[in-house]
């Protein structure tokens, strides 16, 4: 791992956990939304480990028991790891404004994510910005409610 990936990577863990601060000091008053996007917490199973990971996102696209995530990670080069996660242990948890969800994960298929992609682009633009920064294909993540 690159000096620059050890960085982005300690950036999105303080990321993280500054946005964990603000839901525990408001008591849960901010921090569920930003923007237009609902604030959604995912609990995944470590692929390695077999340890539930957690980790806060956006959910640009919801409704009808169906929440759509990206795996952007900002536009790194590399897949975000409870997306590698999520593709070894599609059985997962949400947990939406203190309400747990069980939910069975899927990355959306070619016509899927060409439907999703606008819709994700209008709620936050910045994803447009995090595919042109990589090569990568940026993963779209379809979470079903059970």
């Amino acid at each position: 791992m690159t000096q620059r990936q050890k960085l982005s990577d300690a950036g999105m863990k303080l990321m993280n956990g500054a946005h964990r601060a603000v839901l525990a000091i408001s008591g849960g008053r901010l921090g569920w939304t930003l923007g237009r996007m609902p604030t959604v917490e995912l609990h995944t199973t470590g692929r390695v480990s077999g340890i539930r990971r957690s980790t806060l996102l956006t959910a640009p696209v919801h409704g009808n028991r169906r929440w759509v995530f990206v795996a952007s990670k900002g536009g790194d080069d590399r897949d975000p790891q409870w997306y590698r996660n999520l593709v070894a242990n599609p059985d997962a948890e949400i947990t939406v404004r203190g309400r747990t969800l069980k939910v069975h994960s899927r990355t959306a298929n070619a016509a899927e994510k060409a439907e999703l992609w606008p819709q994700i682009v209008a709620a936050n633009d910045r994803y447009a910005g995090y595919q042109r920064k990589t090569a990568r294909d940026i993963p779209v993540i379809i979470c079903e409610e059970h």
